[in-house]
């Protein structure tokens, strides 16, 4: 089989511009787990917070889900002091930010926070550093000093990105075209799946089309009209066991694109008007079902705890990925364009 050029390109392209050394800021949710991203990629890591508690929580949650990869099988045990060997936990943000080649933005989603944090790399790093925020939503491009504007993208992650392969990397207004081409060809070449935006939209992709069947759900709850089980059943069972091999346009090709049409001419369906609450939702989180960690949300999780939960959330995971592989490898279901 003749290697894909295009994909051979791309990695020319960030081999030319090597990222070896990687500041990640926050220690948190987002931040340990992308922190164990890029050691397991082969970075040295210097991952920030100025809290020492949540930089130990940080370390042993890396810890916790290099075990769980390893328990897989998607990492070999051999390897692992190696992995936790590239990463320096560090109070300092002008330590985190220095002689690195990318800075990984993973703070909490507040403006006047990713400003400040903003602010304070451009006081300490190399101009020529790239600068990748995870923001979920905001446009982080107004809040960016403006001489570091030309290097710095968003790489946005799904939780946990150790596992979602799935990266979205969005430009602004003024960052180098070449750059999402170096940044495209890293992830790939560590087996991510990055999908491009030459222009920032809230969002992206996944994160719109999750906002809007969440609209959907929270509506079904709210008036009645379906119970927590019904609507998981419905998309475990129904969407997501097709989505999973074919996405949505290639299932629409599958139905046949007539019937999405008329589907479409017949205006059966009016998408709920966001109303800024659930009352379903709010009414869990007042009695203290706050959702995992709580033992209860939608769902009671009985006598197991939260890192159980977890683990065998990310074992699920990890199988599932591995069988869909074998699938889309053994049974072809054309090329994509």
């Amino acid at each position: 089989m003749k290697p894909d050029q295009n994909l051979v390109g791309l990695i020319r392209d960030y081999q030319m511009r090597k990222i070896k050394n990687v500041g990640v800021i926050g220690a948190g949710l987002m931040g340990h787990a992308l922190t164990l991203v890029h050691a397991i990629g082969g970075c040295q890591i210097k991952m920030q917070d100025i809290s020492s508690k949540q930089l130990s929580i940080g370390m042993g949650l890396i810890e916790n889900a290099l075990d769980t990869l390893i328990s897989a099988e998607v990492v070999s045990k051999k390897d692992r002091a190696k992995i936790l060997g590239r990463v320096q936990p560090i109070e300092k943000l002008e330590a985190a930010v220095t002689d690195v080649d990318l800075v990984v933005e993973a703070v909490v989603e507040n403006v006047e926070v990713k400003a400040t944090i903003f602010s304070e790399i451009d006081k300490a790093a190399d101009l020529d550093v790239i600068i990748a925020s995870n923001t979920s939503n905001l446009d982080i491009f107004p809040l960016v000093p403006e001489r570091r504007l030309k290097n710095c993208l968003i790489a946005h992650w799904y939780t946990p990105p150790y596992i979602i392969d799935l990266v979205d990397l969005a430009a602004g207004p003024e960052t180098d075209p070449d750059l999402l081409k170096v940044m495209e060809g890293f992830y790939l070449e560590i087996g991510k799946k990055p999908v491009l935006f030459e222009k920032f939209i809230s969002g992206y992709v996944a994160n719109r089309l999750q906002a809007a069947m969440g609209l959907e759900i929270t509506k079904l709850l709210d008036e009645g009209w379906a119970t927590p089980t019904a609507i998981d059943d419905s998309v475990k069972y129904g969407l997501a066991l097709r989505m999973a091999l074919m996405g949505s346009l290639m299932k629409a090709d599958f139905t046949g694109l007539d019937m999405m049409q008329r589907g479409m001419a017949n205006r059966t369906y009016d998408p709920p008007i966001p109303k800024g609450n659930s009352p379903t939702l709010d009414e869990l989180i007042k009695s203290g079902r706050g959702g995992v960690m709580s033992g209860a949300g939608y769902f009671d999780y009985g006598d197991l705890s939260a890192s159980e939960l977890f683990k065998n959330r990310d074992i699920g995971l990890l199988r599932l990925k591995s069988e869909v592989a074998q699938i889309e490898g053994k049974y072809p279901l054309g090329k994509k364009t």
